[in-house]
């Protein structure tokens, strides 16, 4: 376990992300949640955040 810190406080954050698309219509396949997926990670080192898991539904990412 690899706590964080700044400071005045050591923390470890978890967050459970789920993106929902308008009206729970059907737009996620594979190719656009692999797109997803490389954007996220593209993005994701300027704020530190380390991608655990990533699945997708025809509806919804859970990150």
């Amino acid at each position: 376990m690899v706590l964080d810190n700044n400071a005045h406080s050591v923390f470890l954050l978890h967050y459970h992300l789920i993106l929902v698309v308008k009206y729970r219509r059907r737009v996620f396949d594979n190719l656009i949640s692999s797109r997803a997926k490389e954007i996220f990670e593209y993005i994701a080192p300027n704020y530190h955040i380390t991608l655990m898991e990533w699945n997708h539904d025809a509806d919804h990412i859970h990150i």
